[in-house]
């Protein structure tokens, strides 16, 4: 008989990924037991894509559990936030703002990724991964994964450079050159989200595939937060390029977000005893919260609270899952 599937998947978002450390941290706490034990697969998408690797990133004293734990993970948004979204005003002025070059310049977020995960790979993941990315020149796809990282070398790459490829936001980040052994050469990668900021669904299809037979399934699915901010018509209507950059990035990652949601819903209804096997958990941004790359200090508290008021009314439901992962 093949064996019970727990999947957790965690979108992308920026600085706003404190959101959900701030769930699965409430998680550890109630189960007792990290992440990387209480799943089979965890998938992640740009700052989804981090904190899956940050949970399932082997401690280097003792390979057999966790570097870091869930709140470990919020403490890297709280301590290295303004770090990685830091730039000179010099950058400021010359990029435009992110229209002309990149936001960001690269080498503060490759610092704090080479300190968080040094030079642990991919293949030593406690749990299976699935990263998402996209690859601009071959313009396909790209998934990170621990099981294939395991079977072929060619496909095992440091963690950093893993957390780095997902989250190289266009705007914000330049691309991401990961040199590899020909005839590849390199890959040219950028962030997940451009396709799949909530990688559930991708998350799904690689645990049917790695287990067809399978059939009793839990998956898990948290959110960095729904846009509410109106893009208001009167404005919008007058738009050209350069005032579509931002908005449409998010009118993207939002729109996939909610219809793979929906979708999950399809797929995953509760059974016919009315066991739930498909959770989502994701909190309304108010406006002038939604930005990616916020992280005053002012932000940083009101989006801490924006995750400790889903926790709190998402309660029963929390309770509900982490009975449900603690079950033999």
């Amino acid at each position: 008989m093949a064996k019970k599937l727990r999947i957790l998947s965690i979108d992308g978002g920026g600085i706003r990924g404190i959101i959900p450390a701030l769930v699965m941290a409430e998680i550890e706490k109630q189960t007792g037991k990290p992440i990387a034990q209480l799943f089979d697969l965890v998938a992640g998408t740009s700052t989804g894509g981090v904190l899956a690797l940050g949970v399932t990133c082997p401690h280097p004293d003792d390979p057999t559990r966790p570097r870091y734990s869930a709140a470990d993970g919020v403490r890297l948004y709280e301590q290295e936030g303004r770090r990685i979204f830091s730039r000179s005003p010099w950058k400021r002025v010359t990029s435009l703002n992110g229209i002309t070059d990149e936001k960001y310049p690269s080498g503060p977020v490759e610092a704090v990724l080479k300190e968080y995960f040094g030079e642990t790979r991919l293949k030593h993941a406690l749990t299976d991964v699935l990263i998402t990315a996209y690859e601009t020149e071959r313009r396909f796809p790209w998934f990170f994964r621990s099981n294939r990282a395991r079977q072929n070398p060619e496909y095992d790459f440091l963690m950093w450079q893993v957390a780095r490829s997902t989250s190289a936001a266009p705007t914000y980040f330049e691309p991401t050159k990961i040199d590899v052994p020909s005839p590849a050469d390199y890959y040219a990668l950028i962030d997940g989200g451009v396709f799949a900021n909530n990688p559930t669904l991708c998350a799904f299809v690689e645990a049917k595939t790695l287990q067809p037979k399978t059939e009793d399934i839990l998956v898990v699915s948290i959110g960095t937060g729904e846009l509410t901010r109106p893009l208001k018509y009167t404005e919008a209507v007058n738009w050209g390029a350069a005032e579509w950059v931002l908005p449409i990035i998010n009118v993207l990652m939002q729109g996939v977000s909610a219809t793979v949601d929906y979708q999950m819903h399809t797929l995953l209804p509760p059974t016919a005893r009315g066991k739930q096997r498909y959770y989502r958990f994701q909190a309304k941004l108010n406006e002038g919260m939604d930005d990616m790359d916020d992280a005053s200090r002012t932000n940083l508290r009101v989006l801490k609270l924006l995750g400790e008021e889903l926790i709190h009314q998402s309660g029963d439901q929390i309770g509900k899952l982490c009975r449900e992962l603690v079950k033999e």
